[in-house]
């Protein structure tokens, strides 16, 4: 099982999706929860935004590195201790569990 899962967001003014009182973006608030759902299984989970949370990707010479060869369309970038293993888009919980080798609960009800 995963120790660390590092989600480095592309620049927006909240990472919930519900910015106001309209949801934004469905598949955000569906990712915030399979976030929630692996900090629940004893994954530590740490979120940046580069609006918030800037010195979290200069500090970071993976982040750094891919944004500079592929340019922010990377974001959302996704690093499992230290590795990355998604980038570009928002994973599903159950591609999100096996990225953190954790066993989802649908998986385990089969």
């Amino acid at each position: 099982m995963a120790n660390l899962v590092e989600v480095f967001d592309p620049p927006m003014c909240c990472s919930s999706g519900a910015c106001g009182p309209k949801v934004l973006d469905r598949r955000l608030v569906q990712f915030s929860a399979a976030l929630e759902w692996l900090r629940a299984q004893g994954v530590q989970v740490e979120r940046y935004n580069p609006s918030q949370q800037y010195e979290a990707f200069i500090s970071n010479a993976t982040v750094v590195n891919t944004i500079n060869t592929q340019g922010t369309e990377c974001l959302p970038l996704i690093l499992v201790d230290g590795e990355i293993v998604s980038y570009g888009s928002y994973p599903s919980q159950e591609e999100l569990a096996v990225m953190a080798g954790v066993q989802n609960e649908k998986e385990a009800n089969a």
